[in-house]
Formats: C-alpha cells, sequence, structure tokens
C-alpha cells in the first residue's frame, strides 16, 4: 500500500537518480512522470500510483523543498486543467499513452476549440461540421475565443457530427492537430492590448477516427468533463493567504498610507474577507475533488472569482487616483499564457472584464447553481427536441 512515507521514499529516490541541479529539466520531469510521481492519482503507468489526489502535496513538498522543477502549470494550464481528465476519461488506451506524457511534462501545449461566433454562451447550438470519410472525419467551421491557438500543438474540438438530431445529442468530440492543413489561426486583440485569444478556421480539416473521445453523438456528455473541471482549473486554484487579486491592492494599502481613506478601507476590508472565504471554499472543493468527479460546485467558484476580480480590481485604480489611471504597455503581444494579477492596476482592472465571459459567462453559471446546486426549476426550453438544422438562427 503506497501511503506518504512511501511517497516520500520513491521521491528521494528520483532526486537521488536525477539531481535537479544536475538534470536537464525536460529529463527531470520525463524521469518524474515515469516515477508516477506526476499526478499520483493517474493510473499506474500514465504519471501515477492510483493513490489518493491529497497524496500529490507530498511529493510536492519534498519536490519544491529540493528545487527541482515544475512544469509550468500557468503555461499548460489548458492541458493539465481541461484537456488530460478528458483523455483519461474517454480516451483509449493507446490516446492516454501518447498524449498524456508530452502533455504533462509541458513539450505538447493545448487549446480548445469549443466556442464560436454563434454559439458562445449556448455552446451546443455550435455549427462547425464533421463529416466521415472512411476512417477519418473532414472538419470545416470557425472557433473563437481560443487562448493558446498561437502555441499549441493540439486541440480538444467538438463539432456537429448530425444535423438531424437536437442540438445536445449530434455532437462528438475530437482531438485536433493545430499544424495540420487546414487549420487557420489568427489573433484577437483585446482591450488589455493583448492578443492571448484566438479565432481559428478549420477549413477541410482531416482528424483520424482514433483521434475521437467517446462515442459518436456522445460529444456533449463528454464535454461537461471538460466544462466542469475547466472551471474548477480557473476559480478553484490553490492560492496562499492574500493570493491572488488582493495581494497588489493589499500591498499598496500597507506601503501607501497617503491613499488611505476610511471608506476605502470598509471596502477593502469587506473585499479581504470575501477573498479569504472564497479561498477556503477553494480549499474544500478540492478535497470533493480528491474524493471523485468535479461538480457543478466549481460553476459557483468560478462565479466567485470572476466577481471578485472585477471589483478588487476596480477599488485598487479607486484607491490609486489618477496614478490608477495609467497603463504602462498596449503595445500589440501575443502571450503564452495570462498572469490575471500581472503588471499594473491599469492592466488587472481591463483584464478581469474577461473573467465573467471566459469559461462560461456568468449568467449560464448562475443558471448551472440555480438548477444544479440548489434543486431550482429549470428555465423553459423550447428547442431541447428539435433538431439542430430546424433551429431559428
Amino acid at each position: 500500500m503506497t501511503d506518504a512515507a512511501e511517497l516520500r521514499r520513491r521521491t528521494k529516490e528520483l532526486l537521488a537518480a536525477h539531481p535537479p541541479a544536475d538534470t536537464d529539466r525536460t529529463d527531470f520531469l520525463k524521469a518524474r512522470f515515469d516515477a508516477g510521481l506526476a499526478w499520483v492519482h493517474y493510473p499506474k503507468g500514465l504519471g501515477g500510483l492510483d493513490v489518493p489526489r491529497t497524496l500529490q502535496a507530498v511529493v510536492d513538498a519534498e519536490l519544491t523543498a529540493a528545487g527541482a522543477p515544475d512544469n509550468d502549470p500557468g503555461r499548460i494550464g489548458i492541458g493539465l486543467g481541461m484537456a488530460a481528465p478528458t483523455i483519461l476519461k474517454y480516451g483509449s488506451e493507446e490516446v492516454k499513452q501518447r498524449f498524456l506524457r508530452p502533455l504533462w511534462v509541458g513539450e505538447e501545449v493545448w487549446c480548445q476549440l469549443f466556442s464560436e461566433p454563434g454559439a458562445g454562451s449556448d455552446l451546443a447550438a455550435l455549427g462547425t461540421r464533421a463529416v466521415r470519410d472512411g476512417d477519418d472525419w473532414v472538419i470545416n467551421g470557425q472557433k473563437v475565443w481560443t487562448s493558446s491557438a498561437h502555441v499549441a500543438r493540439w486541440a480538444i474540438l467538438i463539432a456537429r457530427t448530425d444535423p438531424d438530431l437536437p442540438k445536445h445529442r449530434g455532437i462528438t468530440y475530437f482531438i485536433c492537430d493545430m499544424t495540420d492543413p487546414g487549420v487557420e489561426v489568427r489573433p484577437l486583440r483585446q482591450i488589455t492590448g493583448e492578443a492571448e485569444f484566438n479565432e481559428v478556421f478549420l477549413t477541410d480539416v482531416r482528424i483520424p477516427d482514433t483521434h475521437r473521445l467517446g462515442d459518436i453523438g456522445e460529444g456533449w456528455k463528454v464535454a461537461q468533463t471538460t466544462l466542469m473541471n475547466e472551471r474548477v482549473s480557473i476559480g478553484g486554484s490553490r492560492l496562499p493567504r492574500e493570493g491572488g487579486m488582493i495581494g497588489p491592492i493589499s500591498a499598496t494599502w500597507r506601503e501607501r498610507p497617503e491613499v488611505r481613506t476610511h471608506d476605502l478601507h470598509q471596502r477593502l476590508l469587506t473585499l479581504w474577507v470575501e477573498a479569504e472565504v472564497s479561498r477556503l471554499a477553494g480549499e474544500r472543493l478540492r478535497q470533493q475533488l480528491a474524493a471523485g468527479q468535479p461538480g457543478p460546485e466549481g460553476s459557483g467558484m468560478k462565479l466567485a472569482f470572476a466577481r471578485l476580480n472585477q471589483e478588487i480590481s476596480g477599488l485598487e485604480v479607486e484607491l490609486l487616483g489618477e496614478e490608477g489611471l495609467l497603463y504602462s504597455d498596449w503595445t500589440m503581444s501575443r502571450p503564452e499564457f495570462v498572469d490575471f494579477t500581472g503588471r499594473d492596476a491599469g492592466y488587472r482592472y481591463l483584464r478581469s472584464k474577461g473573467n465573467s465571459i471566459e469559461g462560461g459567462t456568468s449568467e449560464v453559471l448562475l443558471n448551472i447553481v440555480a438548477e444544479r446546486v440548489l434543486g431550482l426549476p429549470s428555465e423553459p426550453r423550447n428547442d431541447k427536441d428539435v433538431a439542430w438544422k430546424d433551429l431559428a438562427r
């Protein structure tokens, strides 16, 4: 039986065989994966040891103390938080063996081809088509708001395979090679000046049937695994006290007594407490996650994340007065990942506006919480049993 003591022993063996100071970073990460110490709750042979997720902290503490490199999770967050759990649940053994190791090591970046110009909040209304051609599927359509598409090697993709079925039932889930002919990525410049998002055009892109996840027509069910994990990864990431957006404004308050007022103090205290409550709720959510798959509770965490970020960044700009209106750099850039708390107050204020849109709009998440957490009646829907091709567009 593998317990904390056994994990410490295995971690020390890894460090002895591959001293971080003398080992190439990628080689160390590969050795860690092969030792089952990447994500310990995953199966043996796939970077894990089939032990409870909570024991990951034991491994991480030993490796951090030894100065071992991590896999740069900010850069590969979509792969770690969304693609990997979906592949683990629905992928064939061949698919798991092919994709999980380079995904975790960070050799291959992933993106998510879900949203479309006419199917954002109502994702099931998507119109990108996938038509079977022998052992391949031919994909045509457009996706939008795709983070990291400009650096991604692979994408998780949902497309419509049967327009004669209602919108939720005619969708299939695929893995798409972003380097294939017919994949075109165009930057979408945002209010921050950056283009972390992209629009992606798919023209006669061929995907082998072996890169399908789940059964044909069951893509919506597969996508729920991705979406639930996405909301947990956005709203429920592990933070220290005063981590996240509350950190910079708290530091400013302590360092700049000249900007303080009684009213601002009361508002900051309220938001500080709310941020701490949200952080502790995130810890509870991760404990639930350790016992099984994420549920709709992740939607509540993501809702709180978006609202708090927007309120805290707005207060920070107000606290700084005229200085808060400054913006350090509006140069067009295409970052590999986004640091929500990075740069200056103006950047944080503008970037937080996207928090209530990305990863599920706040309006959609409110419906999920109402129906699936609180058990309230569903909104009337008159399109659930109508063939997708007959829907008004």
